[in-house]
């Protein structure tokens, strides 16, 4: 992918690391269809690329993103192609960073609103400015959700807060996304860039196979039985057992020294 020519994302990718910025804070990173295109491309890049080990998501301007971008809309039935075009695209890059053999983690300033907040939950780990706020947003214009955060949600804080947080739509702070365990740690914005760049350093040069095998596992487990899921658990890491990162780590285990790890 050539990542000069993107239109609406400023990618950078270094030390095995892809940084995925949204690059609309005019906008507050909102997304047309060009732009949730874009994003969808880009994240698909970074999932499947070996030489990238782990991702971050984040926006420019001090904003996450504030989902699909309004102003396009017109009101009525006209602006159904236009939520579906946009839709179909968002959801495709949640499913690239849902699905990426790789951990991903999404860097949360200002507001993520809407299909915003779907594209932050869709991160392993969520960092969010303690200034900033979530916020599910669709009833305001009279919408139902996009972005999986009707999957999502129920799945991280259960049914019955789900839709309490759907149906009566109230901002949520910092303080609450984390009580609630919609985020992973409130930080202060001033060490927030130092805190995900830390974490993301250390996943980097982690056991990277062994990271996306158990993103998977936990995914499907959602749909198993029991019983079919300890079958599954048991031919990933059995099949783990072949890797160099295994290898590495079981050497570095009786050597009672640190392993390195190559992400193979």
């Amino acid at each position: 992918m050539d990542l000069d020519s993107l239109s609406f994302h400023q990618v950078t990718h270094r030390d095995d690391i892809a940084w995925i910025a949204i690059d609309r804070p005019d906008a507050q990173n909102a997304l047309t269809v060009e732009a949730a295109a874009e994003l969808r491309d880009v994240t698909g890049w970074a999932g499947t690329l070996e030489d990238i080990r782990a991702i971050v998501i984040t926006g420019n301007g001090g904003m996450f993103c504030t989902g699909a971008d309004l102003r396009l809309f017109e009101g009525g039935v006209r602006d159904e192609r236009r939520l579906w075009s946009v839709a179909r695209r968002l959801h495709a890059a949640i499913r690239n960073l849902v699905t990426a053999p790789k951990p991903v983690i999404a860097k949360v300033e200002g507001v993520a609103a809407g299909g915003g907040l779907g594209l932050a939950l869709s991160a392993d780990l969520v960092y969010l400015a303690s200034d900033a706020r979530l916020e599910f947003a669709y009833p305001r214009i009279g919408l139902s959700g996009d972005g999986g955060s009707s999957y999502l949600l129920p799945r991280l804080v259960g049914l019955r807060k789900a839709r309490e947080l759907a149906l009566l739509d109230e901002p949520i702070d910092a303080a609450t996304a984390v009580d609630l365990g919609l985020v992973t740690e409130a930080v202060d914005p001033v060490a927030l860039d130092s805190t995900v760049e830390d974490t993301v350093d250390e996943l980097a040069t982690g056991p990277t196979k062994a990271y996306g095998r158990f993103k998977q596992l936990t995914w499907m487990g959602l749909d198993r039985s029991f019983d079919d899921q300890l079958r599954a658990e048991v031919e990933v890491i059995a099949r783990l057992a072949s890797s160099a990162d295994y290898e590495a780590g079981i050497n570095a285990f009786f050597e009672k020294s640190d392993p390195t790890f190559t992400g193979e």
